[in-house]
């Protein structure tokens, strides 16, 4: 990421990015000018949750209709409602961070562990990054063959995550918000929900920065339409480190947000018509 004293913001330099960013601007601000967001904002806001929550657990395995959330009170009984359930806890939870996220980035990593792991057994892996020799239960990336990280290179790693966002940036939010998202994926710092948790910890940066301050723009609804096979590409940039694969990875969450934030606006016209 450079030498200098914002490497984050070098990341925004890179070509094509700017545009990502000035595209993304464009989208959230025609979002929010919406004339239903003036009276029923936290109804939209709701529905971007549910919405972003149900397709963080499709990229994660658990490709549930809307409506069967919905109906759904008990999210326990197997492995795919367990998905479902952690991607619902985790996407409330986000809110409730932001002061906690500010101060201590890693203390509101392990926070939404806890809330995904839902506390269902005692297990001292929960709530804490992995040590050496301990498993990781993400299918998604190991299907597609990621190197997993060693223990003692993820803790270094988060370290340095957590001192760049404590120390500032001037890069944009979505630039933040990738490189939070992508740097979670590619450690899965945790023994399980490695995935759900990054794109929470993408929502909690696009929230905190302002961009994003109701939380309506679903980023996840964006990378579960754009599909696994282009997330992975688009993660496979992001961990060459290279500046086409970084700018590759932006791109890619940027067409994510741009996407969450078509969605909302149909829950804003579906709103306007008493559809919804």
């Amino acid at each position: 990421m450079g030498t200098t004293a914002d490497p984050l913001a070098v990341l925004g330099s890179l070509p094509g990015v700017a545009d990502s960013v000035a595209l993304v601007r464009k989208a959230v601000d025609q979002a929010y000018g919406h004339r239903v967001m003036r009276r029923r904002s936290d109804e939209v806001a709701s529905e971007a949750a549910l919405r972003g929550a149900r397709a963080s657990a499709a990229l994660a395995g658990a490709d549930w209709a809307l409506e069967e959330i919905r109906r759904r009170s008990d999210f326990s009984v197997d492995g795919e409602a367990r998905t479902v359930g952690a991607a619902l806890r985790l996407t409330a939870e986000s809110g409730q961070l932001l002061g906690v996220w500010r101060q201590s980035p890693l203390q509101a990593l392990a926070r939404l562990h806890l809330v995904a792991a839902g506390g269902a057994a005692p297990d001292e892996t929960v709530g804490r990054p992995r040590l050496a020799g301990e498993p990781v239960d993400e299918p998604l990336l190991q299907e597609a063959e990621f190197v997993l990280p060693a223990a003692s290179e993820v803790v270094a790693r988060l370290d340095g995550l957590a001192e760049l966002l404590l120390a500032g940036s001037d890069a944009p939010a979505l630039v933040v918000a990738a490189v939070v998202h992508g740097e979670l994926l590619c450690l899965r710092p945790f023994g399980t929900y490695n995935g759900p948790l990054a794109r929470a910890a993408q929502r909690l940066v696009l929230v905190g920065s302002g961009l994003d301050p109701k939380s309506i723009c679903p980023a996840e609804v964006g990378h579960a339409e754009l599909g696994r096979a282009d997330y992975l590409k688009a993660l496979r940039g992001y961990v060459s480190g290279t500046p086409e694969g970084m700018a590759a990875w932006i791109a890619h969450c940027g067409r994510a947000v741009g996407l969450g934030v078509r969605e909302s606006v149909a829950v804003c016209e579906a709103l306007q018509r008493g559809a919804a």
